[in-house]
């Protein structure tokens, strides 16, 4: 306001010394030998304010940039605490690797760079969250909180106005104002993307104190934060249809009008001898009134010298058998002009033409051309597409429903997650090599995914998932699956100097899961839940529950949700002491709760999240956590809110493994390179530790503790 001010004042003097000046001459017609160094001497004294005014004008936004950086390096002054401690930190974040895996390979000597790390530094469990489940997890390494304090409590909640889910971690709404003409609607403005996580990461505040950081794929990062640095989203990006992960499978046979979780089948025509037709289908064309589904149309020719030839919109795309194509780019029109693009893997699995089968990966937002931001700086995803070529951007971008849904196979699952896992190694250890002081940080989701789809081989015959199957078919893929993070392990410790700590970590570990449970059918059975008339309970979210009737339900992984007045849209359990009662009512009758066709506890221990939690956002989660014995899990339809015959179930899909347990039974792993002064490391210590090594105050919301004194 003062500078301002001061560049106001001398121009007015010129105005008015401007606007006098022909009045003046008017008036004095006779001007004596004085008066004309009087004159100069007066007009001089304007021509230097005139030009200081100028020049307070020109420079006036480098004044205001200097401040800026004044006010910054006073900040960053203020938040500094002590010495910096190290000049450079690693994060390697090996999603869901098991500490008791990791200790029998070592021990079988597999891993050799593990154990040089361990020699040179620590290698324990890391104790997880409660629930430990993934978006929980990995909010509270990048916050330093628990989940009461960030909000995420899974992976999807409940509205609490109509019962249905919704993703715990972003809103992703269309623009709030359009205009109609004719047919179409014209967007004003763009999408509405919310981030709902709660909470500062560590990455955020060490850009504010001038210290750099790129962080690579860590889970419940969409839509990408601001910050000074470089961030590449990860879990809850969308696919470029709006989902977390649709596959498509075009097939000739028959069986096309066959539902899929997870994905979409589609007749391929035989137009003619060798050659068939169909069409892709893309996002939603939001340039209309009514929505519809915008579909690329494409052809096979199995002929030619090449071999066989994808054709889309006139890009021919060679194929074979049994092997991946590179990414194929996908261009969707909208109308206008206007082009939005992904990017899929085609897979064919038969090329018989009486027996044709091609899966596509489900559409990955293009990074190259994003349609909605997937990094900070905007630009970044785009630069790395420049630098490795097009990569995966879905959150959940291993595609395990195809593989449970028998669409693919173990085996091309498994090429799956390899070439995304080297896309991933080239981002990080390109990034490894420009960050020279920060923070590196990267996560690597084919150790979460593998084992989720492979632990039955573990398991052997007992695994309900493979019986009548061969169970040493893939009985290795765990063992590669570990030399394999070892192998990437040792480029890094190759990179290490003096002044740089290095951090291997995972967000939880691993058991089987061979049974399901479902809580709803326990609830209902119990009296606690009831269905409306003539509902059979088998509808998907809810929808056959009589709210007036019901005073506690489970939706996802995590746990049981009472129905309180005043929160829920149709509450019948008062707050205070009838929700006290009956949370002690439910914890009592559920603790151990036996699995009456296997006579074994089914949940070992039962959380009142009031007691575990303390934080603004304790209502967003269930008020009961359960903590489920090894070996079970909630089943498929308890977490879709589905009410069946049995509590207990077998789990037959190719999804056998899990974690969505009591956190006492998977804690994850912590590998340093220098021996930690705290004894018992918790996921929560990750991002106070990395704020003390660089010298920052620890904000009094984190509830880690340093882990190097």
């Amino acid at each position: 306001m003062h500078s301002k001010k001061r560049l106001f004042i001398p121009f007015c003097l010129v105005a008015i010394f401007l606007f006098c000046t022909p009045f003046i001459n008017q008036v004095n017609a006779y001007i004596g030998p004085g008066a004309g160094i009087a004159f100069f001497s007066s007009f001089l004294i304007f021509l230097v304010t005139f030009i200081l005014a100028l020049a307070l004008f020109l420079f006036w936004p480098f004044r205001l940039l200097f401040g800026k950086i004044k006010k910054r390096k006073i900040k960053q002054r203020l938040m500094r605490t002590g010495p910096v401690k190290t000049r450079r930190a690693i994060i390697i974040g090996l999603d869901g690797m098991d500490p008791e895996l990791t200790q029998e390979f070592m021990e079988k000597g597999l891993l050799p760079n593990f154990c040089k790390l361990m020699e040179l530094g620590t290698f324990s469990p890391l104790k997880t969250t409660c629930p430990p489940i993934s978006p929980v997890a990995w909010s509270s390494f990048s916050t330093g909180t628990n989940p009461a304090r960030h909000g995420i409590y899974d992976f999807f909640t409940r509205e609490t106005n109509n019962y249905l889910p919704k993703l715990s971690s972003v809103h992703i709404g269309k623009p709030r104002r359009s205009i109609s003409l004719g047919k179409y609607r014209i967007p004003l403005g763009k999408s509405d993307i919310r981030f709902l996580r709660h909470g500062v990461s560590f990455w955020k505040l060490l850009g504010e104190a001038g210290i750099p950081s790129s962080i690579i794929r860590v889970p419940v990062t969409f839509p990408p934060e601001k910050f000074s640095g470089r961030l590449l989203s990860a879990m809850c990006v969308p696919d470029l249809k709006g989902t977390q992960g649709s596959f498509t499978y075009f097939t000739s046979e028959n069986d096309h009008a066959r539902a899929h979780t997870g994905g979409t089948c589609i007749p391929l025509k035989e137009d003619s001898p060798g050659r068939f037709s169909s069409y892709i289908p893309g996002p939603q064309n939001v340039f209309l009134k009514k929505f519809k589904e915008t579909r690329l149309p494409f052809s096979l020719t199995l002929g030619g010298d090449g071999g066989p030839v994808l054709n889309i919109r006139g890009e021919k795309i060679r194929i074979r058998q049994g092997a991946y194509t590179n990414w194929v780019r996908l261009p969707f029109k909208l109308g206008f002009g206007k082009k939005v693009y992904g990017i899929g893997r085609f897979f064919p699995m038969s090329l018989d033409p009486e027996d044709m089968k091609l899966y596509l990966s489900p559409i990955n937002i293009d990074p190259e051309s994003p349609a909605l931001p997937i990094s900070s700086p905007y630009i970044y995803s785009i630069y790395l597409s420049r630098l490795i070529g097009p990569y995966a951007t879905l959150g959940l971008a291993e595609d395990t429903w195809a593989l449970n849904e028998r669409v693919i196979d173990e085996d091309a699952f498994l090429k799956q997650c390899y070439l995304n896992h080297e896309e991933r190694e080239q981002m990080f250890f390109h990034e490894l090599g420009k960050i020279k002081k920060g923070v590196c940080c990267c996560v690597f989701d084919t150790t979460d995914r593998i084992q989720h789809m492979f632990w039955r081989y573990r398991d052997g015959e007992s695994h309900p998932a493979l019986r009548g199957l061969d169970p040493n078919s893939h009985a290795w893929v765990l063992e590669d699956l570990y030399k394999r993070m070892d192998s990437m392990i040792g480029k890094v410790l190759d990179m290490l100097d003096y002044n740089t700590l290095l951090m291997v970590i995972s967000d939880h570990g691993f058991k089987s899961f061979q049974r399901g449970v479902n809580l709803n059918t326990w609830l209902f059975k119990n009296g606690y839940l009831a269905l409306k008339e003539g509902a059979t309970g088998k509808e998907d979210w809810l929808q056959a529950v009589d709210w007036s009737k019901t005073k506690a339900y489970t939706l996802g992984l995590s746990g049981i949700f009472l129905n309180i007045k005043g929160r829920e849209s149709q509450g019948i359990v008062s707050p205070g002491k009838e929700t006290q009662k009956l949370k002690e009512e439910l914890i009592q009758k559920l603790t151990g709760l036996k699995d009456m066709d296997r006579r074994e506890n089914a949940i070992t221990t039962v959380y009142d999240s009031a007691s575990v939690h303390h934080g603004p956002y304790s209502q967003d989660g269930p008020e009961l956590i359960i903590g489920y014995s090894p070996g079970y899990r909630a089943s498929w339809e308890a977490a879709t809110g589905m009410v069946t015959d049995s509590v207990c179930s077998d789990n037959i899909k190719s999804w056998s493994g899990d974690h969505c347990i009591d956190p006492e039974h998977v804690p994850g792993v912590f590998f340093s390179s220098r021996p930690p002064d705290k004894m018992d490391p918790k996921l929560i210590d990750i991002a106070p530790t990395l704020l003390w090594e660089f010298g920052l105050k620890i904000p009094p919301n984190m509830e880690g503790r340093p882990l190097f004194d």
